[in-house]
């Protein structure tokens, strides 16, 4: 993974700082143990693999080796939580449009935490916010999106699929990250 590529997007603070794993049992695990410790609004937490990756409802959320985006970003975001509203939908808007942009590829949102692609699911949301009061201390946006991956298990091969199923060649991750993190920082206040 070229890290160099993703900290080089046009934003001012998603993407600055990453930390990088090869395995980690979850990112999202992971960033909600640093996030009141992280100084830095925007770090994002990247592995190539999770050996416990986490979907909502508690699922698990598979990510094959050096293939997916497994992706955790921790933001402080200076507004009320009111102002959060609908957030998830936001999200999923803002990786429609990504992949929309890159490659004229529209996807599909479903129950505001779902992107679909051909009836199957390529990508699942998770955002998570920490509050006291009306106070955000932070906000976890997590994202598994299925990206080269071309083995699927006998459970999922009938509802999941990623964009090297669906159109037969690789797709670059750095591409995707950098796109959504630009658009999700014009979307979000921060």
């Amino acid at each position: 993974m070229d890290l160099e590529k993703i900290k080089n997007a046009n934003t001012k603070y998603i993407g600055k700082e990453i930390e990088y794993f090869k395995e980690i049992s979850s990112t999202h695990t992971y960033a909600k143990e640093i996030a009141m410790q992280e100084k830095h609004n925007g770090k994002i937490i990247i592995a190539e693999t999770q050996t416990n990756g986490i979907g909502t409802k508690g699922r698990a959320w598979y990510t094959g080796e050096s293939k997916n985006i497994a992706l955790t970003m921790i933001l402080k975001p200076k507004c009320e939580i009111n102002r959060l509203e609908g957030l998830t939908v936001k999200i999923a808007e803002c990786m429609k449009n990504a992949i929309q942009e890159l490659y004229q590829i529209d996807l599909e949102i479903k129950k505001s935490n779902d992107l679909m692609l051909n009836g199957k699911k390529i990508c699942g949301i998770l955002t998570e916010i920490n509050t006291i009061a009306e106070k955000i201390n932070y906000l976890l946006i997590s994202f598994g999106f299925n990206v080269n991956e071309d083995v699927f298990s006998d459970e999922t091969e009938n509802i999941a699929t990623s964009l090297k199923k669906e159109f037969g060649k690789e797709f670059c991750r750095e591409d995707i990250i950098k796109k959504f993190i630009e658009i999700l920082e014009k979307e979000i206040e921060l």
